[in-house]
């Protein structure tokens, strides 16, 4: 049974509360049954969103459509399979898509800034301060930033996937209080497929209920489905932030959401706010690798706030550097946080179980005590 809420927070509250939103919007929303741009549909959801602006609050729109706009110029009928095919179509598509975006935001006053990234753009601490900064300061200056994947020049090490996700990414970026996930559904159903069931209306905590729910893609315009879309608000709610999944075809979508209509289905946040280096640490980094920790370490890690020691260390998996990103899994392989690592793979295989005085003798040297130190773990 999916956990709801049975007393979940009057939607007026957060809304009033929410001044930076994040706006994802599928290509099923965007594209029509010619695989073309539907101007008026683009059309519409701009003028909403130039008014969510000029009621006071900061916008950015993650826009898919980009590869499908691309199609009809290539004389393509369908989404391509192959790499260069698909980049091709990206290169196109992204400049009539950018275009129209535009020429739409200038009829409301506004400017657009065109942002497209790759997993690497976010991974990376350095590039992942400068995107902020960037978007921070076109916020700033009233510009409505447009982002994508950078599908014209992104391969399968450095991809994000697809823009449920990165959406995700840019709402923990730049700490915005809601996401919205504009889909061709109302929201996440009490039933999959094709009888459907009701509309959930909020979700207090993702669970494995949750996902049971979620089907994947059916188009061959889009690469997610309902289970993206979770997991992308699985992402959000665990920053301490709100997700929305709402119907993008519905009249005036954004707007209803935002005068507290009971529309699509909220997931409610984690309690607590991660600060940017635990979001970078928790979201943005590829696992090298996993740390397996005893009963001990888990409660140390988890309800006492402590570092993780090598002593309740019983197990390393995968390769990987001083510094890099891994898992940390519980005695049941579940897992419990993620955290950069003060050794290396193989220098925590010679000390696992071991007390932290006795790092040196093994080693020949003890430059921190710690497994992973409190400040670089992220709990899940």
């Amino acid at each position: 049974m999916v956990e709801t809420s049975s007393n979940p927070p009057p939607r007026r509250d957060w809304v009033d509360h929410t001044g930076r939103v994040v706006v994802k919007i599928g290509s099923r929303v965007l594209v029509d049954d010619d695989h073309m741009l539907a101007e008026p549909r683009v059309a519409a959801l701009v003028a909403q969103m130039a008014k969510l602006q000029a009621e006071g609050r900061e916008v950015i729109c993650v826009s898919s459509g980009a590869i499908a706009a691309g199609l009809r110029e290539l004389g393509l009928s369908g989404r391509p399979r192959d790499l260069p095919s698909l980049q091709a179509a990206a290169a196109v598509g992204q400049a009539r898509l950018i275009d129209v975006y535009r020429r739409l935001f200038a009829e409301h006053g506004l400017s657009v800034a065109q942002v497209l990234l790759t997993h690497a753009d976010l991974r990376a601490r350095e590039r992942h301060l400068n995107a902020r900064n960037t978007f921070n300061r076109l916020l700033g200056c009233s510009v409505v930033p447009i982002v994508n994947e950078n599908d014209t020049v992104a391969v399968e090490e450095i991809r994000v996937g697809d823009n449920d996700l990165l959406s995700a990414l840019v709402a923990c970026l730049v700490r915005a209080d809601v996401l919205v996930l504009l889909t061709t559904v109302d929201g996440l159903m009490t039933r999959c497929g094709a009888e459907a069931g009701q509309v959930i209306g909020t979700v207090p905590r993702i669970t494995s209920e949750t996902y049971a729910l979620a089907g994947d893609s059916d188009s061959d315009l889009s690469t997610g489905g309902m289970r993206s879309k979770v997991q992308a608000a699985e992402m959000v709610t665990r920053a301490g932030e709100w997700a929305v999944i709402a119907n993008g075809l519905a009249p005036d979508a954004l707007l209803r959401i935002f005068q507290g209509e009971p529309l699509g289905t909220v997931f409610e946040p984690h309690s607590q706010r991660l600060r940017g280096r635990k979001r970078w640490i928790a979201f943005f980094n590829h696992p090298r690798g996993e740390l397996h920790v005893d009963a001990g370490a888990v409660e140390a890690v988890c309800r006492q706030g402590k570092s993780l020691l090598p002593v309740g260390l019983k197990a390393v998996t995968g390769d990987f550097r001083r510094g890099a990103p891994v898992r940390i899994m519980d005695t049941q392989g579940v897992e419990i946080a993620r955290g950069l690592v003060n050794y290396s793979s193989d220098q925590l295989r010679r000390i696992l179980g071991c007390h932290s005085s006795r790092i040196a003798e093994i080693l020949g040297c003890c430059e921190h005590e710690e497994a992973v130190h409190r400040d670089n773990l992220a709990l899940r």
